[in-house]
């Protein structure tokens, strides 16, 4: 066993679980103040359940299989309840325990990042349900379509699921998704698209209505991203070398570049570049940049930032022009951003890429891919979603918004002055 490869994915995994709780600030800040406690109990509940389903039964159907191409929807009952994973087998490169440590912090943060579509409206037990059932249906499943893979001797898949090995084995060329494209980003970002269209829009929806109330929350949260980033990106290698250096570094580029073109966008279409926009900015960066982190080199991480930031600026505006309520913008960064990242490949992937040695198989898997999370995600999260706000509800009361929803659903409030409750 490889102890410092060990230390290495468990570090990765610490920093994993800590973009968590600073989506909770980058979201909280987002909100109008007396919504910031409820907002963040959106991450942190997503914290604490799915790490559980995790446990018992979420690994098992995220990697169920060892042989050829798995089937979509497959559970490997021997690792319900984890306990046949304790044991390190002889010869293997790191404990099977810490792997299942990192991707659960995946499992966590993608749940997560669902709730920024549904701000200052939805009910926690209503989320709560919600996230159980998205989880167990959608994102351990398309964890396993793109993540359950293994390699042979010469390199070439042993089993996977149908988005690595099964494109690859039709194609010649599985997609590419180094550390989540499509099954964070894409994926959380159609979930979130269906669920802000099954809650409608906030009271009052409009343009300029509903600001930020703490712009230092938003760019502590967005700090806190970036640095757990590095695990996420580079941790997906699995060991501490050459290409795990090359998806730290990309993942200081591409952000830095896209946080740079949100904010000449800005500057140009609103006369100020802001805050909220470098944070936002830098994130959207992050996101276009997590398929790729290894199948770029970092000139071309750069241009691929700058189209991210300068896209998603844009991008976020369709709401206001389509009449969807997506509150904090998870379709106009984690949507588009992980549709660029995803499909950028097939144009300047390392070798595969349309104008980098390939011959566009690349970028057809790339859409393949990236349009059947979307779909599927979309299309289970809408009748979740439709079905718990029809049966024990989902949003709470007009009443209850507009006074502020914390102390409604939580009994407490973001920020209380002394004496002001006497």
């Amino acid at each position: 066993m490889d102890q410092g490869n060990t230390a290495f994915i468990l570090i990765c995994a610490a920093l994993v679980l800590l973009m968590t709780p600073g989506l909770a600030f980058f979201y909280g800040g987002l909100v109008k103040a007396k919504s910031v406690i409820s907002m963040m109990m959106l991450s942190f509940g997503a914290m604490g359940l799915i790490g559980v389903l995790w446990v018992v039964y979420g690994y098992a159907i995220a990697f169920p299989g060892s042989e050829g191409l798995v089937a979509p929807w497959a559970i490997d009952w021997n690792n319900i309840g984890l306990s046949a994973l304790i044991e390190v087998p002889e010869g293997a490169a790191f404990p099977p325990l810490a792997f299942v440590a990192f991707q659960a912090t995946f499992a966590i943060i993608t749940v997560a990042l669902v709730s920024g579509a549904i701000a200052d409206r939805a009910k926690f037990g209503s989320w709560l349900i919600f996230a159980a059932l998205w989880a167990t249906i959608v994102y351990f499943p398309v964890a396993s379509w793109v993540f359950n893979f293994g390699l042979a001797e010469d390199g070439s898949f042993a089993y996977g699921g149908w988005i690595t090995y099964g494109l690859q084995e039709w194609f010649g060329l599985g997609a590419i998704d180094f550390a989540g494209g499509t099954a964070v980003h894409i994926n959380a970002g159609a979930a979130a698209l269906a669920l802000a269209l099954v809650l409608g829009k906030r009271v009052g929806f409009q343009k300029g209505v509903h600001v930020p109330h703490n712009p230092p929350f938003v760019l502590l949260g967005a700090g806190l991203l970036w640095f757990g980033w590095f695990g996420f990106n580079a941790g997906s290698e699995l060991a501490a070398d050459g290409t795990a250096a090359l998806a730290f570094v990309n993942t200081i580029a591409a952000p830095a570049a896209a946080l740079l073109a949100w904010l000449i966008v800005e500057k140009i279409k609103d006369g100020k570049p802001t805050s909220v926009g470098a944070a936002s900015g830098a994130v959207a960066g992050l996101v276009a940049i997590t398929p790729a982190c290894a199948s770029l080199t970092p000139i071309w991480a750069v241009v691929l930032g700058l189209i991210a930031g300068a896209v998603c600026a844009l991008a976020i505006e369709l709401k206001f022009k389509w009449g969807f309520d997506d509150s904090l913008d998870v379709v106009g960064i984690h949507l588009v951003g992980g549709l660029i990242g995803t499909l950028y490949l097939g144009f300047f992937a390392t070798n595969t890429g349309l104008f980098t040695g390939g011959d566009g198989t690349q970028l057809l898997v790339q859409a393949i891919a990236a349009v059947s999370v979307l779909v599927y995600s979309f299309v289970l999260a809408w009748v979740i979603g439709f079905a718990i706000e029809k049966t024990v509800g989902f949003r709470v009361k007009n009443e209850d918004e507009v006074a502020g929803i914390d102390t409604v659903v939580h009994g407490e409030e973001g920020y209380v002055l002394e004496g002001a409750r006497a």
